[in-house]
């Protein structure tokens, strides 16, 4: 005989992921801990606001490679009883003594998933010029001081804990670090902390795994507890990050910190099926290409379920969108291609509901921690096109094309779903598919959460589930190029949703990302 191996498996089995069912709050996380830290802020009188607020602080020191206090984010807020939600815009934006001539062109392109100029030394990509000023924080404080309810000291009380504590030791912990140890190695506190004679650090072979500290975070997350969170930007912590911004090579400096304010924006409305509104971000984020999405998708072919059909129109919708998207709203956009972000969703007793989406932009951001305050920086930078002249293109003070999509939706009883990916541009083709599941084909929320999707980040691929249908996976491929995978941890092929719905008999479910290990969704 002639024996032809078939694809190589790496998750033969089949995973589930539990919701959470209740009438009281729920907070869904990337990490379980972090969501067990914003339902205990509910339960001692907090509002959604407050947990969300938590759960963020929370995943700094328990997420290092998606998220920290050294990101930038983009947070939607629909507060029980208002008619519409609120946009806190926490986005990235560039130091004031950025230069253009700081990424010098190699004349060649990148090779890796997509092409795009490419920068002597990957200097917008990690490093100390990849770095935009951090804004996570002043999202935070901003989102805190307007809407929240508890001190911030309460609500900062578990983030504090589980810092001290420290970063769970287990075998994603060594797989996350593995993936960016060769960078991280170039830096000589991440190479301290991180690393071990240069290797990630391992879980033990039998046994439960430890923890291990990350630097002086634990000492600096106490410290904004007490002084409170705009002490990053002009307090004892905001001199101590300038004195490292400057001892490292970044160019931030104390009035880039002391200008950093988040800002309030009222949410994109776009009208849906069923009589729902979609409630969106709004500026350089995902909302513009997923408006274009919308628009076409509502004269796709509706069935009782996701079809063949409907997953055709989806893949060509989206290739059109993405067309638009990287010709006409800046080229920089495909360096997004694997970023690792956080998203956190909240509804809280009253029914006020939060998506919040963060992150530090790549995998362990610009991997260079900062010794005197623990803070991971993010790499915003790599947003930018390097090239200039062009529409996203370098430029001091200015913001870059990002892929975060939080969206809540609403109907005539108020905010009855938020829902928020990680996951770089694979983000708004995940949001879309499990909104759409739930709100259009009828499924419940764990059905949704479960079902297989495809993706498409690009002008002419498809990546689809290798679970889906044989019908449709067919369908696709006589489209265009087909990539068919495996939804694992690792490999991460799509992107990471978490979601919460609100029923119409007052009960709430959330589930988080089925493929995430340490994912869950807790309720009161």
């Amino acid at each position: 005989m002639t024996y032809q191996p078939g694809p190589h498996i790496s998750q033969h089995w089949q995973i589930t992921k539990p919701a959470a069912n209740g009438k009281r709050g729920i907070v869904v996380s990337q990490a379980k801990c972090a969501a067990d830290a914003g339902v205990a802020v509910l339960e001692a009188g907090g509002n959604a606001i407050d947990a969300a607020v938590a759960t963020a602080l929370a995943l700094a020191s328990q997420e290092p490679w998606n998220s920290g206090i050294g990101g930038i984010g983009f947070c939607v807020v629909h507060r029980a009883g208002e008619k519409s939600a609120e946009v806190m815009d926490f986005g990235p934006v560039a130091p004031r003594h950025t230069r253009p001539d700081q990424f010098k062109l190699t004349g060649r392109m990148t090779t890796d998933l997509f092409a795009w100029a490419e920068v002597e030394n990957d200097a917008n990509i990690h490093g100390p010029l990849s770095v935009a000023i951090p804004s996570s924080v002043a999202g935070y404080e901003k989102l805190h001081s307007t809407w929240g309810r508890l001190p911030i000291k309460e609500v900062m009380e578990p983030a504090v804990a589980l810092a001290k504590r420290g970063l769970p030791q287990d075998w994603y912990t060594t797989l996350k670090i593995a993936l960016s140890a060769s960078v991280l190695a170039k830096y000589p506190e991440s190479n301290r902390v991180y690393l071990r004679n240069g290797l990630p650090p391992v879980p033990p072979y039998q046994g439960t795994p430890g923890f291990f500290t990350q630097g002086n975070l634990p000492a600096t997350l106490e410290r904004l507890q007490h002084a409170g969170l705009r002490d990053y930007y002009e307090g004892d912590i905001a001199r101590s990050l300038a004195q490292d911004f400057k001892d490292t090579g970044v160019i931030i400096d104390e009035t880039d910190l002391a200008n950093c304010q988040a800002r309030i924006v009222p949410a994109t409305e776009v009208p849906w099926r069923n009589g729902r509104t979609l409630q969106l971000a709004t500026g350089l984020t995902a909302a513009p290409t997923l408006m274009d999405v919308l628009a076409a998708m509502k004269s796709a072919p509706w069935g009782d379920t996701p079809d063949e059909a409907w997953f055709r129109a989806l893949a060509k919708t989206m290739k059109d969108a993405y067309e638009v998207r990287l010709s006409g709203l800046g080229e920089a956009d495909q360096n997004a291609a694997e970023t690792c972000t956080t998203h956190l969703t909240v509804c809280d007793q009253e029914g006020t509901m939060v998506a919040m989406t963060t992150t530090l932009m790549s995998s362990m951001g610009s991997r260079v921690l900062m010794p005197r305050t623990g803070v991971l920086l993010n790499n915003g930078m790599m947003w930018f096109d390097p090239r200039p002249g062009q529409a996203n293109s370098v430029a001091p003070g200015k913001r870059p094309l990002c892929n975060m999509c939080p969206i809540i939706m609403k109907d005539d009883t108020g905010p009855m779903l938020a829902i928020g990916a990680s996951g770089g541009r694979r983000i708004m083709a995940s949001v879309f598919q499990v909104m759409s599941f739930f709100s259009d084909f009828g499924m419940s929320v764990e059905d949704a959460a479960h079902f297989p999707r495809i993706d498409v980040s690009s002008t002419d691929n498809v990546t689809a589930d290798r679970r889906l249908d044989a019908a449709t996976l067919a369908g696709l491929a006589a489209d265009g190029a087909l990539e068919v995978v495996e939804a694992t941890a690792v490999p991460i092929n799509f992107a990471c949703p978490n979601i919460i719905v609100r029923h119409p008999d007052g009960t709430r479910t959330g589930i988080s990302d089925v493929a995430s290990p340490w994912s869950g969704a807790v309720a009161q």
